[in-house]
C-alpha cells in the first residue's frame, strides 16, 4: 500500500476532510488508495491559524487513508481558485507546485505508529501489503 508522511497540522486537516488537495513540489503517475501518514514535525506557527478546526494532532502514525485522484500543476488560476475555496487552507502561494487532488477520505480510529519515510513509500504490515 502507497503511503506519504505529511507534516502536522496538515495530515490532521486531510483526515478531517478540510483539505482535499496535498501540494508537492514533484509529481506523480500514482492513482489509487494512498496511506496518510503523520510525521514526526509539526509546522507549529500553524497552530493558531487552525485553533477553530479542533484537531487532534497524531504524530509518527498512519492516521487515514484517501484515493489519490489526480496530479495538477498548480498554476495562478488554480491557486487563485483554491484561496476562494478556503483561503484559512489554501492561503499559501502553491504555484509551480503540484497538488494532489484526493478523495474518499478517510480517517482512522486506531492511529498505525510507525515511522515514515520521503516520498511516496510502501507500508508493509507483518510482510503483507495493506
Amino acid at each position: 500500500m502507497k503511503a506519504i508522511t505529511i507534516k502536522q497540522p496538515w495530515a490532521s486537516l486531510i483526515v478531517k476532510g478540510y483539505k482535499k488537495y496535498e501540494f508537492r513540489s514533484w509529481k506523480t503517475n500514482y492513482r489509487g488508495k494512498i496511506l496518510i501518514h503523520a510525521g514526526l514535525s509539526m509546522e507549529k506557527d500553524m497552530l493558531e491559524r487552525f485553533k477553530e478546526y479542533n484537531l487532534e494532532y497524531s504524530k509518527g502514525a498512519i492516521i487515514g487513508e484517501a484515493e489519490l485522484v489526480d496530479c495538477i500543476p498548480v498554476n495562478e488560476k488554480l491557486d487563485e481558485q483554491l484561496r476562494k475555496l478556503n483561503p484559512i487552507i489554501y492561503g499559501n502561494n502553491h504555484i509551480n507546485m503540484y497538488a494532489w487532488k484526493l478523495e474518499n477520505i478517510k480517517k482512522y480510529n486506531n492511529p498505525i505508529i510507525i515511522k515514515g519515510k520521503l516520498g511516496l513509500w510502501n507500508y508493509e504490515e507483518k510482510g503483507e501489503s495493506i
